[in-house]
């Protein structure tokens, strides 16, 4: 437990920040799974679109300290290159 005041405040700061860090993460996670719905469905069109907010939600994220810029750039790259792999499937 806390006795001082600013460790007292590092706790309420802790605790706000992490909710938001939740959020933003919460966020990403229903973004990814609205493009992995729509991949799996074959609609790479949709999944094409679904993709640009994903990778906007993790620059976003990948900006402020809630993720590391790499972090979000693997998870970019790997949604990239399942979605070059459907269209490719697609085209032959």
């Amino acid at each position: 437990m806390a006795h001082s005041l600013s460790a007292k405040k590092r706790v309420r700061q802790n605790t706000k920040h992490r909710t938001t860090n939740r959020a933003r993460k919460s966020q990403i996670k229903t973004q990814v799974k609205h493009f992995e719905t729509a991949l799996a469905g074959g609609d790479v069109e949709t999944a094409s679109k679904q993709l640009v907010q994903v990778v906007k939600k993790l620059d976003q994220t990948a900006a402020t300290s809630t993720m590391h810029k790499k972090t979000a750039a693997r998870k970019k790259s790997r949604l990239m290159k399942r979605l070059n792999n459907a269209k490719a499937k697609q085209g032959s």
